[in-house]
């Protein structure tokens, strides 16, 4: 009998089910999936058929139950074999869903496991029937018992070994999408869900990089039911792993020079790309997947990677979490940058720690996979850029100056992540367009409107901006147009910053060339004096830069542009003839800058050298300047004494007088133009083709000059009205009027020395002429000296010098240096006089000073880098010679103290340029270094250190020589002793050792002769011994932990100065010779800075250890692994803190003297009490999470501060507190006894808080140590004493003595009684 549908669909809708199951019981099963395979591939009264047949199979019947059962296991494939039409298959798994919950429990479990058989075989066909998987297992869920092997299972426990089975099979890659949203529908206990999102994330490995953003989507979509931190963290330790993978196939490909990607790079940061925007649309819409994302990061910033900075930044535009995100990344760079600072400078945390990732490599890595269009991610990138550069670009210090000098090389963590962030800008104007504005935007306006605070790291940025694309910000011109408007309210240094780095811009624009000309103009005549100077910067730099047909080629050029376009603009668009016209026309300008205040015509002539320098062809308008503005203040008449008229020189206003024309400047500036076009034309054609007017300008002022020195030689001090009973005191109008007359005179006298120097050509008579110059100028400086040293401590610094730093490199260098015979005879005129050649150095080194503050000096070419480093070489190697070898002409006068007097003026210049190398050419000191080889041609070991070539060895090899100079001042007498020039050499040795590499053979060596010279040397020379071990320290600390080292001085203190109690005798200890009666109480405070730092590093180590355990306590299957890892650190931590405690229980019974030491001893206790207590609290938290035992070192350790250093902690309080000094006479006078115990009584109330503190933190640690005891099950105060009750306690004898002394204060003479109270404190205060 065959099956009608027909006649199946018109029974069904008779109602006549009794008829409609009579007619299915007729018809076999096969027959009825004919029929329904048959109407399904035709499309036709499909879903009727399949009704009519649930209608007439009730599933209370076995058959009824059957013939479902066999409906649903036929359907299922029959839907997955993709012959049906989609929306036939549509309809068919809608009937089957609604009329799954009436399928009995075993029918259930039959297609339960049809599903799992599918999914384990990889049987996925059109994945349509797997929408019934769900429905099957929320149905077996409702179920109460099904049958499970030979027991009963309920259906929830059944469900939950089906998942378990499933998520423990192999899915087919193809598969996983599907099931993961398949899994959205199945009701899941946490447990289950936890199951399914480990096997997503496993599968991720496994699947094609294309089809990760969609499982992300999915597997985000499943997150809302739970296991959210999970999903996050498995999606980026995905993408942290193929990064990794990446950087090194690309590596290898460098190396190799082969293709090994496996996945190329473009495709994998576009995935990245899709992905975190699924993350972040995901996160917008459910905020508990944004806290639980925030939060992995806040506990340690060890898990960031590239990925999950990108994705923070992304996640930075959602408004709520804008401010937590960018706090948590400054927080995680700060804190990056200060681990590496700390693992840097301590070999003990390098031992113990890994390296770990540095998260600045992260961000900049982030910019640079931003080009593969994650434009989600670049306006953060921006903000994050600015905020690091707002948050740590230089502080303003007093009166808004920067603290910090430009120029330096970033080396704390703020100055660190605020060059990052300036990075971070730089390559997000390169790469991308829609931000450039933006940044070009954000930065002007910071230079504008932040004029209080410094803003030399946004010049900087800005200048970099312009260097890299020129062209780019031509398109923004108006921009910049507009920030001219505010040139003339900013201040001088933005206004210098900002027109250098301008300046490639302009010889391409010239609008903005004119622009920026309209606004100087306007500045020169502005109200503001810093209106005015800017205006005369701009000019100046204009005339720099624009050349004139003619002019020498400067290697001193501006900023050179990249762009060729530029390069092509600037030949078509300008001429030489042009720039003349322009420059002139500029000089005219700046000519009415003579008639202003003394600062801006300083700066003209300041300038003028420059400009000349760069654009020769100026030189006749310039001198012509210079020359008739000379002329106002010379005198000429020939007979007439002092040659220049000083009155017009200052100018008064009321009573207060000012200085109008910095004379000497003017006559500098002039003499430095008229010597460098003398030598340029010495040095140019041979043939002598010079215009008329040239030389007669030239010749002019050679005749004023030489008449100048003829008649400043003769001229006496009376003659300026500055012998010695002139007053030069500050406070009158006459005295200002001096000082501005003296200080104009010396510079006169300076810049004639150079001159006449320069065209002396080595003749005796013109050298003699030289000396009388410095004659006069000695004199005139000594009564300066004299007369501004009264009324306050005189004044050793030399004036500010005129003298050029070439001319200075020269002196020094012939007066030391040169051995030439045709030279002998007039250099020996200079060389006789000591004065002149201190004069010559202290001159030096205050060019050097100058460098070192601010990178640059005064005169010219001192703002030229590679010329001042010049200086510096020449410099290091004359001094280096100067001071290691005797002067090839005895001074006449060869006292020892002034020997010694001119050996300290050679090291201070050395151990200046030492510090200013390092700090501004910190990759240049190899080659500073190798210039001073000259100095020891005959050492032995010369050729052998030229042939070394290593930076230690080098470095070593200078460093052997200022050791054995040390060893030669301590190897004689003490009173030959000289303790300035020994803290110098180790001052110099301190900063050389900083170039050594601390796992090279030399720095043990240094180490090891350090260790010898503190061991062996017993001066009482207080300053020296704290420069020597402040070096040991700073030594050791890169070699091993100090802790050691430390034990052994607290020892040598405690021996030296005695102890606490009187009664006791100490065991006469003597490892540190410099550690002596004298020195003991500088050492103890060094030893305590030591201290704090080791505390410092146990006290991170901790804080780390913490960080670990939650992050190991969240995976409770890494646990153990992680309590494995930590136990290395735990012992270190612990062996630290065990040394430690024995040191500062040696110092805490040492019987100190009242003061700092006192003061440094109890903070330090506090402070080691107070990281006992943190480390109990790790404890605390470890045996939490694990119950496990305690480390028996730890107990060891509690026990040492339980039973050691707590009770003398107590005991050293009371001494501090009563101040019973010992040592001391009794026949002191009684008043000078009441100030010092007045005093030291004072010092003392002012830092007892330094007690309380004391106490609380020992509290505070034994609190924590009952709380530990409870939850390890271990008995710790055992090992504690009962505190000393010291809160009332009534000294009786004190209390008498006070009463006495209240009484006596009212009679005019003191009894015995109260002099004996006093008695004790002055001995203490006198040790």
């Amino acid at each position: 009998m065959r099956a009608e549908p027909d006649k199946i669909v018109s029974l069904s809708g008779e109602d006549n089910t009794a008829e409609l199951q009579k007619y299915l019981s007729s018809l076999s099963n096969d027959q009825l999936l004919t029929v329904i395979t048959n109407s399904a591939l035709k499309g036709k009264n499909v879903c009727a058929v399949i009704k009519g047949i649930f209608k007439g199979s009730p599933a209370s019947t076995s058959e009824g139950s059957t013939r479902r059962l066999a409906l649903y296991e036929h359907l299922i494939p029959l839907c997955e074999s993709g012959d049906l039409q989609a929306d036939v298959v549509a309809d068919i798994i809608g009937l089957l869903m609604l009329e799954t919950h009436t399928l009995s429990g075993p029918s259930l479990i039959q297609l339960a496991s049809l599903f799992v058989d599918a999914i384990k075989a990889g049987k996925k066909g059109s994945g349509k029937s797997w929408e019934l998987f769900p429905t099957v297992l929320t149905a077996l869920t409702a179920c109460e018992a099904l049958s499970y092997g030979k027991g009963e299972l309920s259906g929830e426990e059944y469900k939950k070994q089906l998942i378990n089975t499933l998520c423990s099979s192999r899915w087919d890659p193809q598969c996983v999408i599907h099931l993961t949203t398949m899994f959205r529908d199945v009701p899941l206990s946490s447990e289950e869900l936890q199951f399914v999102v480990e096997k997503v994330l496993r599968m991720f490995t496994k699947l094609d990089l294309q089809e990760i953003p969609p499982l992300v989507y999915q597997l985000l979509l499943l997150s809302a039911k739970g296991c959210k931190r999970q999903v996050l963290d498995g999606i980026i330790a995905y993408f942290k792993e193929q990064d990794i993978r990446q950087e090194e196939e690309q590596k290898q490909e460098e190396s190799l020079d082969l293709e090994v990607q496996s996945i190329p790079q473009d495709q994998l940061r576009h995935v990245e790309g899709t992905v975190i925007l699924h993350i972040v649309f995901a996160i917008r819409l459910d905020h508990e997947l944004g806290r639980e994302f925030l939060k992995s990061f806040k506990t340690s910033y060890g898990d960031l990677c590239p990925f999950s900075a990108a994705l923070l930044l992304s996640v930075a535009r959602i408004q709520r979490y804008e401010e937590q995100v960018f706090d948590l990344l400054k927080g995680a760079i700060i804190k990056s940058f200060k681990d590496d600072q700390l693992r840097q400078g301590s070999k003990f945390l390098q031992d113990i720690v890994p390296k770990h990732c540095s998260v600045a490599q992260m961000i900049v890595d982030t910019v640079k996979n931003s080009v593969f269009g994650w434009d989600h991610v670049t306006q953060g990138l921006v903000q994050l850029g600015f905020f690091l550069m707002d948050a740590f670009g230089p502080k303003p210090g007093p009166f808004g100056k920067a603290t910090e000098a430009s120029g330096t090389v970033a080396r704390t963590p703020a100055q660190l992540a605020c060059k990052l962030g300036g990075q971070v800008l730089l390559q997000g104007f390169k790469v991308h367009e829609p931000v450039r504005g933006e940044i070009l935007e954000q930065v002007l306006n910071r230079l504008v409107t932040k004029s209080a605070s410094p803003v030399s790291h946004y010049l900087e940025l800005f200048s970099d901006i312009v260097t890299s694309a020129p062209m780019i910000l031509l398109e923004s011109s108006c921009k910049l147009t507009e920030t001219f408007d505010h040139l003339s309210y900013l201040p001088l240094s933005t206004v210098q910053g900002l027109l250098k780095a301008v300046q490639p811009l302009l010889k391409v624009s010239m609008s903005l060339k004119d622009a920026l000309i309209l606004v100087l103009r306007k500045a020169m005549f502005s109200s503001h004096l810093d209106g005015r100077k800017s205006a005369v910067t701009g000019f100046l730099l204009l005339l720099k830069n624009f050349k004139v047909l003619g002019s020498l080629a400067s290697s001193q050029c501006s900023q050179s542009i990249s762009s060729s376009q530029v390069q092509v603009d600037v030949h078509s668009r300008y001429n030489s003839a042009a720039n003349e016209a322009f420059c002139l026309e500029i000089l005219s300008s700046l000519r009415r800058c003579l008639g202003q205040q003394a600062d801006v015509r300083l700066m003209l002539y300041e300038g003028f050298y420059d400009v000349l320098r760069r654009n020769s062809q100026l030189a006749s308008s310039i001198m012509q300047t210079l020359f008739s503005q000379l002329k106002r203040y010379y005198e000429p008449e020939q007979d007439l004494l002092p040659p220049v008229k000083l009155e017009p020189c200052i100018t008064a206003h009321g009573d207060q007088v000012f200085l109008q024309e910095p004379l000497a400047h003017l006559v500098s500036c002039t003499v430095q133009c008229l010597l460098f076009l003398q030598n340029m034309q010495k040095s140019a054609s041979p043939d002598d083709s010079d215009d008329e007017e040239e030389d007669g300008y030239q010749s002019d002022l050679q005749t004023i000059l030489e008449s100048t020195t003829r008649r400043m030689i003769k001229s006496e001090l009376e003659d300026f009205e500055l012998d010695k009973s002139a007053e030069f005191s500050l406070a009158s109008s006459v005295g200002v009027k001096n000082n501005i007359y003296a200080v104009l005179v010396m510079g006169l006298y300076e810049v004639l020395m150079e001159y006449n120097f320069n065209k002396a050509n080595y003749s005796k008579n013109a050298f003699e002429e030289l000396l009388e110059l410095f004659h006069r100028y000695h004199k005139l400086s000594e009564i300066l000296k004299e007369k501004s040293g009264k009324g306050r401590t005189p004044s050793n610094k030399t004036a500010r010098s005129l003298l050029s730093m070439g001319f200075v490199s020269t002196l020094v260098t012939v007066l030391f240096r040169d051995n030439s015979q045709s030279r002998e005879e007039a250099l020996s005129v200079l060389r006789s006089s000591g004065e002149f050649q201190r004069y010559a150095v202290s001159v030096a080194i205050q060019k050097i000073q100058q460098l070192e503050e601010s990178g640059h000096t005064d005169g010219p070419d001192g703002q030229s880098t590679e010329k001042t480093f010049r200086f510096l070489c020449d410099m290091t190697s004359v001094l280096m010679w100067r001071y290691t070898n005797s002067p090839g002409v005895v001074e006449e006068v060869a006292r020892k103290e002034k020997r010694s007097s001119f050996s300290q003026l050679c090291l201070e210049g050395l151990l200046r340029i030492f510090s200013t190398c390092q700090q501004r050419h910190p990759d240049k000191m190899t080659q500073l270094l190798s210039t001073m080889d000259i100095a020891d041609d005959d050492d032995d070991d010369d050729g052998k250190q030229k042939d070394g070539g290593g930076v230690s060895e080098m470095t070593y090899f200078y460093i052997r020589q200022f050791q054995r100079a040390l060893f030669s001042q301590l190897s004689g007498a003490e009173d030959d002793f000289n303790s300035k020039e020994a803290q110098l050499l180790v001052s110099i040795l301190s900063v050389l050792s900083r170039q050594l590499d601390p796992s090279s053979q030399q720095f043990v060596q240094m180490i090891t002769w350090t260790v010898k010279i503190c061991k062996e040397t017993s001066f009482e020379d207080i300053a020296f011994s704290k420069g020597q071990l402040s070096l040991l320290f700073n030594l050791h600390v890169l070699y091993k932990s100090p802790v050691s080292l430390l034990l052994e001085l607290c020892q040598d203190i405690h021996s030296h100065l005695g102890d606490i109690d009187q009664d006791v005798e100490v065991e006469e200890q003597s490892h540190f010779a410099i550690v002596n009666t004298k020195t003991a109480t500088t050492a103890a405070l060094l030893v305590l800075s030591q201290a704090d730092r080791v505390l410092d590093e146990v006290d991170w180590l901790i804080s780390r250890q913490k960080s670990l355990a939650a992050s190991d306590k969240s995976d409770a299957a890494e646990t153990t692994q992680g309590a494995a890892q930590q136990d290395p650190a735990q012992k270190a931590a612990a062996l630290q803190l065990g040394t430690l405690l024995t040191a500062l229980n040696e110092l805490v019974q040492t019987a100190l003297p009242l003061g700092n030491s006192t003061i440094a001893l109890l903070k330090a206790l506090t402070r080691t009490y107070t990281i006992l207590t943190t480390l109990v609290k790790y404890y605390i938290q470890v045996c939490g999470g694990k119950h496990g035992a305690l480390p028996a070192r730890f107990e060891k350790l509690v026990k040492l501060s339980g039973s050691h250093l707590t009770p003398q902690c107590y005991a050293f309080i009371t001494y501090a507190q009563s101040g019973e000094f010992s040592g001391g006479s009794d026949d002191k006078k009684k008043k000078r006894k009441t100030e010092v115990n007045v005093a030291a009584s004072a010092k003392l109330l002012r830092d007892t808080k330094a007690i309380p503190n004391l106490i609380f933190s020992i509290e505070q640690y034994e609190k924590y140590l009952i709380t530990l005891s409870k939850k390890a099950k271990v008995n710790l105060m055992q090992y504690m004493k009962l505190s000393t009750s010291r809160d009332f306690r009534i000294n009786a004898a004190t209390l008498d003595a006070a009463l006495r002394e209240q009484d006596d204060s009212q009679e005019p003479a003191e009894s015995q009684d109260a002099e004996e109270t006093q008695e004790p404190k002055h001995k203490k205060r006198r040790q």
